[in-house]
């Protein structure tokens, strides 16, 4: 690990020491105007709090194909294999951060997570990604931060027509299509995206991931009414089938079963803007959302059947109005009601609806005292009808040193109270592995059941741990600074801590004879994650630039960390069984987090078109599941192995019309199918674009 880290440092280094250019990597970055750190455009550079943005160009030169491929590129975030493609940020997981398409809310999670390969990169202008509590403008569930999807609808004259073909005879085709009609802007985007999936058992009935086949369709349009109002128009269509295929073992017989699985999702997000020449504009936004997942799965012999069934309906009506009152001082006001069902037969059947409604109003004020000082206080209320009302305030400060230094450093509180699926979920996924997944009023009673019928091999410690969900509360800080070194180096550091009560975590509870896993939620009293982000990038001369990042990450129950230190803890030696007091070094923190990863990216870049990339991504261990009964991750057997990933691409531009791109994805055919199944091994893939 310290040879990786003496590495990292070693290239940026040697970045530093490469030939001064005055044309940097990052100036055009903080030149990219963001709208998701203070829901109004500013300037990247000029916003208070931790924002990055990836822009198309990276998109494409990294040749990723879903969300979660080029999110896994980032600094400080971390993919997770776990109910799909989630993310980590600051430690804090899915369920801490809010996903959006052009600033509206993506529903459809499982177990908490938003899967990312839901979302194809093609037709994304840019990705905005906010880390830190931002609850103060969008509510609860940004306790952590918000990743923005911004489309491209700018609808200049374009036909662009893609299609990649890659290991697993995966296929992806899309078509984005721009026209101005007067003074109507309109954009049309579509996807296809299939896979015959692939097993990292050898000769397996069962696949590691199923084939699959994903739609997406997406049409926009804006139009001006006079000089003062915009009317805009968002339809977007999603689809994912999946075949399912089970073996089970009946006996000294094996048999194997077919199902399926198929979700579908749509969002309509009509809008209406007044702008009165930038001093006032107001913005009538309507945003209507659904999401439908069905599984079934039918097992020969009488062996059981499966049938999943989740309907989620969202609904929300808002006003936000921007008022610029002098050049150094602007004031944002939003009012807005939320409205939202959920039936599954997941909870209870699918003839019980569950709702909820949240009225809630947030107001932001911006005061730039000097040149140099600006300051940004705000907040959130949100009346929530079926929990306790939330108030979440933030403020946030930058100072410019001057051009080359300036430091920021904001505060927020978010709060997160249980929902439906923490309470009342009883899940079973056959098709992966059959883990469970209960929530806290119906778990105890499930484990039981299943151990009456013989099919629980062992509980874990924490299934006595079992009792009632308390609301979330969380205090985040952000402090850091961006600064221009010698030899034309831009770099940045950010320090952060997330202090929170009650924070909900999954763990397991039980394991099955079948060799599944059984999941349960739990409160832990008092938990923190803190650490340190450092980025820095570099052109060396004119062709090729040097980008790379490292996080540090603590995390720890406070509660556990006060026992170990009062000597109250116990763990079991791996080669003796014998049992000794647990020291603070041993602790492994909250499971499922690595202390260490970074990364390094290498682009070339030539005038005839031409550009090649190399992205080094490290990630160190990570806890997994306690084994020696004390609850926590202490013992080198309770963690799953670091590693080291190279992806490269290149690709070539001819004439402006024709992109031809080709890469390998995990060259060094990295697996770890307990841990990691989503990831396939090496993976190569060939791309061409037209652009007509």
């Amino acid at each position: 690990m310290r040879a990786t880290i003496f590495i990292f440092f070693l290239l940026i280094v040697s970045a530093t020491r490469s030939q001064q250019n005055s044309d940097s990597l990052l100036l055009k970055t903080m030149e990219e105007v963001v709208v998701t750190a203070t829901r109004s455009p500013r300037l990247l550079a000029n916003v208070a709090i931790p924002a990055s943005v990836i822009s198309a160009k990276t998109i494409y030169q990294s040749g990723s194909l879903r969300l979660n491929d080029i999110l896994s590129e980032q600094t400080g975030i971390i993919i997770t294999d776990n109910f799909g493609k989630g993310i980590q940020m600051q430690g804090l997981s899915s369920e801490y951060t809010l996903i959006l398409l052009n600033g509206e809310p993506l529903i459809g999670r499982t177990g908490g997570v938003f899967d990312l390969s839901r979302v194809s990169i093609r037709g994304i202008k840019k990705i905005e990604v906010i880390k830190g509590p931002s609850s103060s403008l969008y509510g609860s569930e940004a306790m952590g931060g918000v990743i923005n999807i911004i489309t491209d609808q700018s609808g200049l004259k374009k036909t662009d027509l893609n299609i990649r073909y890659g290991r697993f005879n995966t296929m992806d085709g899309s078509i984005e299509i721009g026209r101005k009609i007067q003074k109507m802007d309109i954009q049309f985007f579509s996807n296809y995206n299939k896979s015959e999936g692939y097993s990292l058992k050898p000769n397996a009935l069962q696949k590691t991931v199923e084939p699959f086949q994903r739609f997406t369709n997406q049409l926009s349009f804006s139009q001006p009414i006079g000089e003062r109002w915009k009317l805009q128009m968002m339809a977007r269509q999603n689809h994912i089938f999946i075949n399912n295929t089970i073996a089970v073992q009946n006996g000294g017989n094996t048999i194997v079963s077919k199902g399926f699985e198929k979700n579908n999702e749509y969002n309509l997000n009509p809008s209406i803007q007044y702008n009165n020449k930038g001093k006032l504009t107001s913005a009538f936004r309507g945003y209507f959302t659904g999401f439908t997942g069905l599984q079934e799965l039918q097992v020969k012999d009488a062996l059981g059947g499966y049938d999943d069934q989740f309907k989620q309906r969202f609904s929300r009506l808002e006003n936000q109005t921007d008022w610029q009152i002098r050049n150094n001082s602007s004031l944002a006001v939003g009012v807005g009601q939320i409205l939202e069902s959920v039936q599954s037969n997941r909870y209870d059947s699918m003839s019980t609806k569950r709702k909820n409604s949240v009225a809630y109003f947030f107001l932001q004020h911006e005061e730039k005292f000097t040149d140099k000082l600006t300051f940004i206080g705000g907040f959130r209320y949100d009346a929530n009808k079926a929990y306790a009302s939330v108030f979440s305030p933030k403020a946030a400060m930058q100072y410019k040193f001057s051009d080359k230094l300036s430091f920021n450093i904001s505060y927020g509180k978010g709060f997160k109270a249980p929902d439906f699926r923490q309470l009342y979920l009883n899940f079973t996924n056959l098709a992966a592995g059959a883990y469970s997944v209960f929530g806290t009023e119906v778990a105890r009673d499930e484990v039981r059941r299943l151990s009456n019928q013989n099919l629980i091999e062992q509980t874990t410690s924490m299934f006595n741990a079992l009792s009632i969900l308390k609301p979330e509360v969380s205090g985040g800080i952000n402090m850091g600074s961006r600064f221009k070194l010698p030899y034309g180096v831009d770099a940045s550091i950010n320090f952060f801590r997330n202090d929170i009560s009650n924070m909900i975590v999954t763990d397991v509870i039980a394991f099955k004879k079948s060799g599944g896993q059984i999941f349960g939620y739990f409160n832990l009293k008092r938990a923190l994650t803190q650490g340190v982000e450092v980025e820095g990038a570099k052109k060396i001369g004119k062709n090729i630039s040097i980008k790379s990042g490292y996080q540090y990450l603590y995390t720890a129950d406070k509660e556990v960390l006060g026992s170990i230190k009062k000597g109250d803890v116990f763990q079991r030696d791996l080669q003796s069984g014998l049992a000794s007091r647990m020291g603070v070094s041993n602790y492994g923190g909250l499971p499922f987090r690595s202390k260490h990863n970074a990364n390094v990216k290498l682009t070339h870049e030539m005038q005839s078109g031409f550009f090649s990339t190399l992205r080094i991504l490290y990630r160190s261990r990570w806890g997994t599941y306690d084994i020696d009964g004390n609850g926590l991750i202490n013992r080198s057997d309770e963690y799953a192995n670091g590693f080291v990933q190279l992806n490269a691409s290149m690709g070539y531009k001819y004439k402006g019309r024709w992109d031809i791109m080709s890469g390998i994805d995990n060259i060094l055919n990295y697996k770890d199918l307990q841990n990691l199944p989503g990831n396939p091994g090496r993976v190569g893939y060939i791309n061409f674009q037209i652009h007509f």
